[in-house]
């Protein structure tokens, strides 16, 4: 049975050997980028990410299950996918951790103003901050209520922050003190000191916060995505930055990644930006091939 890994993980050769013990006869490829040079009318199994982004899928003619290094669903072909009866497996709970405690950090960065902190520092200037704000009783809107944004709630929840939960259905949770369905987001923007975006990239959520739902928002609140990029109107959200709407906005995903030099955002001052890195950790590869593996396993023994 011919499977396809990518460049998209990195495999150790235990982690090979057991995928070989598995009965896996592994083809690999490091570059997903780079349009495939090699004969994949044979393989059945593939783990990728964004090998589909810049590789025709219909090549892959008898391709029974795709396993995604990623969370999102927003990189493959799910009509096709659908259509041929491909199963299509995500990295579900693999990065909900770190990601989890990069929202919190940021949050915290912001509340207590470590980067002005560290701008005194650098100049040997002993000044004292009053402005500073803590987390009790404040109220944060988690927008995508699944395993990273549970994970979000969960540790809000040691702060004694009031916790609003935003999803696209129905559930019960014990992380959130109110849950709302996606389609009155409206009114918990407006009562909202925290926004956090852990919503799936779909065409429903392009552009999900606009200048419309940024002006609903509460003045001086916090904005923080985890995301994708393009839930937000970039343009939109410079402008109200530019306009003093947040007291501070956290971003680790982009529209266009890598963020351009020159992109406009860069130089906000209230504006934190990471390079699409929340979702790493000590952790993460390990919990990563264990699902890969028991997903593969699963495949098999259908």
């Amino acid at each position: 049975m011919k499977l396809l890994l990518t460049g998209a993980f990195k495999y150790s050769e235990e982690h090979l050997e057991e995928l070989k013990f598995l009965g896996f006869d592994i083809i690999f490829i490091q570059d997903e980028k780079v349009p495939l040079q090699i004969d994949v009318s044979e393989i059945e199994a593939v783990v990728c990410n964004g090998l589909f982004l810049y590789n025709d899928i219909r090549q892959f003619k008898r391709l029974k299950v795709i396993q995604l290094t990623s969370a999102g669903f927003d990189r493959v072909p799910l009509s096709y996918i659908k259509d041929h009866e491909i199963r299509l497996f995500n990295a579900k709970g693999v990065y909900s951790i770190p990601m989890a405690e990069w929202v919190i950090l940021k949050i915290l960065e912001i509340y207590k103003k470590s980067r002005r902190f560290y701008e005194l520092q650098i100049d040997h200037i002993w000044e004292k901050q009053r402005d500073l704000f803590e987390l009790t009783d404040k109220t944060a809107a988690i927008i995508g209520f699944g395993d990273i944004g549970a994970e979000v709630a969960k540790r809000l929840k040691a702060f004694d922050v009031n916790v609003i939960g935003v999803g696209r259905r129905e559930i019960e949770t014990q992380y959130a003190d109110e849950y709302y369905l996606i389609k009155r987001v409206n009114e918990v923007l407006k009562k909202s000191d925290i926004v956090v975006l852990t919503l799936p990239l779909t065409d429903e959520t392009r552009y999900f916060l606009d200048t419309e739902k940024i002006s609903m928002m509460k003045d001086k609140s916090v904005l923080v995505n985890v995301s994708r990029g393009e839930v937000i109107n970039e343009a939109a959200l410079i402008d109200s930055v530019m306009n003093d709407k947040f007291l501070g906005v956290a971003l680790d995903v982009f529209e266009k990644e890598p963020l351009p030099e020159g992109a406009e955002i860069w130089g906000q001052k209230n504006v934190i930006i990471t390079p699409h890195n929340s979702f790493i950790s000590d952790k993460t590869n390990e919990r990563l091939f264990k699902l890969v593996k028991a997903n593969l396993i699963s495949f098999i023994e259908k």
